[in-house]
């Protein structure tokens, strides 16, 4: 399996092709924004196998050499790299956050042609949490208000994470609450007492933190507490890997992680 990496100069795509070659996956591209172009990453070094890969901004030639596209960008690139993907029948794994609705609906259209494998978080300890979350809300009801804290590094464009999104919405599906309408990220002022149906989501931003993900059940006295810690970036590394080698056996069709791990 050949990956092509978008989005090659981040941090988790320089992560991704440091993983792909310490498991033996070879890498057919790499692209990122002009400005990066013509960059030279030294990827390899960790399994002592030195490789110097030359960044393009040419994302169709970059897929075209490869077997599936790894996409961790940013959303407005991101729609553009998967279209062109489809158009060289290549599947995609996108762990890009921060898609909009019509964003998303243009990848759909986009899985009639290929496989995509669209997640917010490729993390197996995160996908679990996504599971037990909706199973845990399922159990207890509305007598828990449901309280979501996240916290990332001072860098992170989006908030609050993909992730949180994703857990407040398999929280209101369980709970036949319309996530839209009502989650409340965060309070101020004289809000009032809680409503028994919402769910509260709030970020955290400060210094390096990778990820760190709360959900909590709190009812008349006791509460769940169910966390996901990352400890660095390798655990999303390895699930996007084991994504790509996922999608390019699959039928065209839009899958998340729970797909690829068998968590239906």
């Amino acid at each position: 399996m050949k990956i092509c990496m978008a989005g090659a100069c981040g941090r988790m795509g320089r992560r991704i092709l440091e993983i792909a070659l310490a498991e033996g996956i070879d890498v057919g591209g790499a692209f990122d924004t002009v400005s990066m172009a013509g960059m030279e990453l030294v990827i390899g070094s960790e399994v002592h196998k030195p490789r110097i890969i030359t960044v393009s901004a040419d994302a169709g030639s970059e897929i075209a050499k490869s077997d599936v596209l790894i996409d961790f960008t940013v959303a407005e690139a991101c729609v553009g790299n998967v279209k062109a993907a489809a158009e060289h029948s290549r599947p995609v794994v996108v762990g890009t956050t921060g898609l909009n609705e019509a964003q998303k609906t243009e990848l759909k259209s986009y899985a009639n042609k290929i496989a995509i494998v669209y997640a917010p978080n490729m993390s197996v300890g995160v996908n679990v949490l996504f599971k037990i979350t909706s199973e845990v809300a399922s159990i207890l009801g509305l007598d828990y208000n449901v309280e979501i804290t996240e916290i990332h590094h001072n860098q992170k464009k989006d908030s609050p994470s993909g992730t949180a999104v994703h857990l407040a919405e398999r929280a209101a599906q369980a709970l036949g609450l319309n996530y839209a309408e009502e989650t409340a990220h965060g309070r101020e002022g004289m809000v009032g007492a809680r409503p028994t149906r919402e769910i509260g989501v709030h970020a955290l931003r400060g210094g390096d933190v990778v990820g760190e993900h709360t959900v909590s059940f709190v009812g008349q006295g006791e509460r769940i507490e169910l966390t996901h810690k990352a400890h660095n970036r390798d655990n999303f590394a390895r699930g996007a890997l084991r994504a790509a080698k996922f999608a390019i056996h699959a039928a065209p069709g839009m899958y998340d992680m729970q797909d690829v791990l068998g968590l239906r």
